[in-house]
This record gives structure tokens, C-alpha cells and sequence, in this order.
């Protein structure tokens, strides 16, 4: 454990569950890294997601955004591809993109959003997109014909969470430097739709816990 740790473990009780004020404050207070690390947020739900109809996924434009300015893709032709340059794409294109992607392992981008026309396209690359979470998906937005809202919502601070194969939500909701209140608005607004997303087929305790950390530091139970 490195020193910064041990000192940042101190501020924690072992077995407390914390207000998501005091938690933020407790962050504020830990000792500093040599760069602004991320909040993130850990959530545990009380769904199988081996069942389609217990799955948990979805977007939220986060209030105070995400502190990290993340690179948008965006297969689109002609007029959309026009529209998506506009509208502050890092990159357009269409089927020029396979081999850069699929042989040279191009990754330089954060996003992927495509045009429905172009999803056939797309689609060759859902062997190498999909494993890094960057396949395109209408129900996270990023299949759409309206390229401008996709893009300004991205660059906005849209973020999108997903239960992953153990059932947990893992998320990224700001930085150190906004400080608790920003924060708290941030996680508030993260937490109202993963509770409005609760699937109906959900049984028992939806919620099951929840933890916040910084990149480097320990982890945090929230009551």
C-alpha cells in the first residue's frame, strides 16, 4: 500500500456506511495525487444480468459533466457526415475506417456513433468494438439519426452506466477538483436513473450497495 493510501484509510471507519455528503467531504480531505483523479462510482443491484429482462443499462447527461473530454467517431455519409463535422466530431467516416480499425488497432476515441444506415457497416467491427464497450447502441443513443444532440450530449458530460457480468454498475461521475457539492449533484443525478431503470422483473432488494473511490484511493460504503 503506498503512503498516500494508508493516510487516505485513515479517514474511513472500517464497517461505516456514510451520507454521500460525508463521503464526498471524507475525498476532499485525502491526500492529494500528482494528477486530478476521477470519482467514481461502484453500485451492486440485486439483478441477475444473465437475464435479458433483468438487464440495467442506460445514458444520463451528468449536470457538471465528467471532467474528461472524451473523442467522439462517427460513421456517417454524405449530409450526416457533413452534419457530425459541424457538430465537433473527432472523426468521420465510413467503410475507409474497417482496416485502420480492424488491422491497425485504432482506438484514439472514446466514442463510437453511427447513422442507422451505416450500422451494417459497423457492424464487421462488433468483434473488436464490442469488448471495449464502444459498439454503437440505440438505446445508449449512440444510434441515431440526430448525430448533432448525439455528439453535444457527449461532449456535454453524457455518460452511460451498465451492469457488468458480476452485477455491478462501475462509473466514472467527475473529478477531485470539483469539490463535494458538484459532486453530489453529479452522483444524485446517476442514482435517480439507475433507480428509474429498475426492471420490473427485479425481485427482493434492488439496491444492494453502494461504494465511492478515487482512481487511487480506498473505497467508501454509502448508507
Amino acid at each position: 500500500m503506498s503512503k498516500r493510501y494508508e493516510e487516505s484509510s485513515k479517514l474511513i471507519e472500517a464497517n461505516k456506511k456514510y451520507p454521500i455528503n460525508e463521503a464526498l467531504e471524507i475525498i476532499e480531505k485525502m491526500p492529494k495525487a500528482k494528477f486530478d483523479e476521477t470519482v467514481e462510482l461502484h453500485v451492486r443491484l440485486g439483478v441477475d444480468s444473465k437475464h435479458a429482462d433483468q438487464q440495467v443499462r442506460g445514458t444520463v447527461v451528468l449536470p457538471h459533466g465528467t471532467g474528461k473530454t472524451l473523442k467522439v467517431l462517427v460513421f456517417a455519409k454524405g449530409p450526416k457526415a457533413d452534419e457530425a463535422t459541424k457538430a465537433g466530431a473527432d472523426y468521420v467516416g465510413a467503410e475507409e475506417l474497417i482496416p485502420k480499425i480492424q488491422n491497425d488497432n485504432w482506438f484514439d476515441y472514446d466514442v463510437v456513433v453511427a447513422t442507422p444506415d451505416m450500422m451494417g457497416v459497423v457492424g464487421r467491427l462488433g468483434k473488436v468494438l464490442g469488448p471495449k464497450g464502444l459498439m454503437p447502441n440505440p438505446k445508449s443513443g449512440t444510434v441515431t439519426m440526430d448525430v448533432t444532440k448525439a455528439i453535444a450530449d457527449i461532449k456535454s458530460g453524457k455518460v452511460e452506466y451498465r451492469l457488468d457480468k458480476t452485477n455491478i454498475i462501475h462509473l466514472g461521475f467527475g473529478k477531485v477538483s470539483f469539490g463535494a457539492q458538484k459532486l453530489q449533484e453529479n452522483y444524485q443525478t446517476i442514482m435517480d436513473a439507475i433507480n428509474k431503470a429498475k426492471p420490473a422483473a427485479a425481485k427482493g432488494q434492488y439496491i444492494k450497495n453502494i461504494s465511492v473511490t478515487t482512481t487511487m484511493g480506498p473505497g467508501i460504503s454509502i448508507e
